[in-house]
């Protein structure tokens, strides 16, 4: 107990002898202060007035109503050669949609019972045997014929309008 009191009144005497350290060098602080106080003080700008908000009364007349979704454009749909063109995003995906076309590679053909089929090798490494009709690449593309030296297709990609166009592809036979 009496350790305690020892220290506590230690920890009071270095306390008072810490604060009284603290006044005596202050001559610097005060010459700081009054020279700050001795400058001009430059005017402040007042703050800009805020101009009087003027609402805006919409009359029709012979403009377009803003909330009514505008007619499609013409020119995009003729663009686009047939407006009713679009993937078919309920059908089931194929495993050769997931990979670009540029990655994938024919490896030849094999012809069975009057079919012709095409072997893929995708990037994975694995080989695909596929048909016309069935559908590779990440555009949506249908395979519309096979050759000896080259498969081709026709991709739906986004026409920059809102609608879709067909682009054909093709994948080369790889050297």
């Amino acid at each position: 107990m009496r350790s305690i009191m020892r220290f506590k009144g230690v920890l009071i005497a270095l306390s008072a002898l810490g604060l009284t350290a603290c006044s005596v060098g202050m001559s610097d602080l005060e010459d700081f202060v009054a020279q700050e106080k001795a400058k001009k003080s430059n005017r402040i700008e007042p703050i800009p007035q805020i101009k009087q908000y003027e609402a805006f009364a919409y009359v029709e007349g012979n403009r377009r109503d803003p909330f009514v979704p505008t007619e499609p454009d013409t020119r995009a749909a003729g663009a686009a050669g047939n407006s009713a063109l679009r993937p078919d995003l309920h059908r089931n995906r194929e495993p050769l949609e997931e990979f670009p076309l540029d990655g994938l590679r024919m490896m030849g053909i094999i012809q069975a019972n009057g079919q012709t089929y095409a072997l893929i090798k995708a990037p994975d490494n694995v080989i695909h045997r596929v048909t016309r009709g069935d559908h590779m690449g990440q555009n949506y593309g249908a395979i519309t014929s096979i050759s000896d030296s080259e498969i081709k297709l026709t991709e739906i990609i986004p026409d920059g309008f809102g609608g879709w166009m067909q682009r054909p592809a093709s994948i080369s036979t790889a050297q």
